[in-house]
């Protein structure tokens, strides 16, 4: 299979991440509970618009940068050896120059430190992104105004930001839209999100798309999540 076939048949397509539509800022939010796939579904974000050739940042709180990188490894291979990709290690190579991990030892991110290190590299032309990811953000103890800074900037910058969030079982807080605590009061702040439904053991993950104000991700349970290689597959 070539690159553009892989793009195309790509069910990850559903989500519109490199819509050519007029939509080309969203904040995105994918909430579940620990271990179900959060990270490969941000990672698997991430690669399509890499493949895509657009530029991205991933940033990874509380994560190091060498677990981070594995997890492009190894779900790159995985899509590569489903697919069949020609030349895989030529493609790889040619789209992790247009991506660049960020890691944060804090546990609270804040808008200065994370401007400070886009700045450098926007201003040296090192990278330009349209789309970063932020994985590991706290929020149980959510800066209101951080979203807002950020939400701000997807739109200045025309960028995709997309964030991961661990939802806890027992809590039972929603907001009005479906999503859960502890974002069942910042959802406001999110174009699109998506909540991973635990499946009984052996069962694909659904991938619930409870909110979508852009009009390009189509609502609903069309995509699940092979628990086994979290890789992102279409409902049947």
């Amino acid at each position: 299979m070539q690159k553009k076939e892989l793009i195309e048949k790509n069910p990850i397509r559903h989500l519109n991440v490199c819509t050519e539509s007029n939509v080309s800022s969203r904040m995105g939010l994918v909430i579940a509970r620990a271990g179900l796939g959060k990270t490969a579904i941000l990672v698997q974000i991430a690669l399509d618009s890499l493949l895509n050739g657009k530029q991205v940042i991933h940033v990874s709180v509380g994560q190091s940068l060498e677990k981070t990188r594995i997890w492009y490894d190894d779900m790159f291979k995985d899509i590569a050896a489903g697919c069949k990709l020609d030349n895989p290690y030529e493609v790889y190579d040619e789209i992790m120059h247009n991506r660049m991990i960020m890691t944060f030892k804090e546990s609270k991110l804040s808008r200065a430190k994370l401007e400070e290190r886009m700045n450098d590299l926007v201003y040296q032309n090192v990278i330009r992104p349209s789309c970063i990811v932020v994985d590991g953000y706290d929020f149980a103890c959510a800066d209101q105004q951080f979203l807002a800074d950020l939400k701000e900037m997807s739109t200045a910058m025309d960028l995709q930001i997309w964030f991961s969030a661990v939802s806890h079982r027992g809590d039972e807080r929603v907001s009005a839209a479906g999503v859960p605590a502890p974002c069942h009061e910042v959802d406001g702040f999110f174009d699109t999100v998506i909540v991973l439904q635990a499946a009984a053991k052996g069962e694909c993950i659904d991938l619930d798309i409870v909110k979508d104000t852009t009009g390009v991700s189509k609502c609903g349970k069309v995509l699940k999540l092979d628990p086994m290689t979290f890789m992102i597959k279409e409902s049947c």
